[in-house]
């Protein structure tokens, strides 16, 4: 078995207990970024679409097995978002996409769509219009996960001539 397919779970845990305790502290009005998501992202994009959406499969199920919350809705949307995330895994355009912006805009993406579904499936208020479910829950912490994810591009290794 591959190693990056053992740290991609490795990183899983840590990222899920600090995404439960110190991300509600850094929330703005409400609005939290997704840690898990540049995590899913990242991998997906490095392994392909199947694992990515194997990964987003594995990583929503545990999330609501440990977070307790309605099974299925997580496990749904990170599934789709592993799914979308693998389209943009390309052997060689991997360097440039880990290096620019473009990481950021697909980071932004998946997690939009993985809001966006999360949140229609575990919202019980039905008041609520399509477009503010759309812009509170989805667009607004979009960009707050996309803005973390300038730390992959930040410490992504630079190629080495060997």
């Amino acid at each position: 078995m591959r190693s990056e397919y053992i740290w991609s779970i490795v990183l899983f845990f840590p990222l899920l207990i600090i995404q439960t305790t110190i991300i509600p502290l850094i929330a703005i009005h409400g609005v939290m970024p997704d840690l898990i998501m540049v995590l899913l992202v990242y991998y997906s994009m490095r392994c392909g679409q199947i694992y990515g959406t194997a990964l987003g499969f594995f990583y929503g199920l545990l999330f609501d097995l440990i977070t307790g919350s309605l099974l299925g809705s997580t496990m749904f949307s990170k599934t789709l978002a592993g799914f979308i995330a693998g389209y943009f895994s390309n052997e060689n355009k991997r360097e440039l996409y880990f290096k620019s912006y473009i990481f950021l805009l697909i980071v932004f993406l998946c997690s939009v769509i993985d809001l966006v579904v999360s949140a229609f499936f575990s919202s019980v208020d039905l008041n609520t219009s399509l477009v503010r479910l759309l812009f509170e829950q989805g667009i607004l912490p979009g960009i707050y996960t996309a803005v973390l994810g300038i730390f992959v591009i930040m410490f992504y290794p630079k190629r080495s001539i060997s």
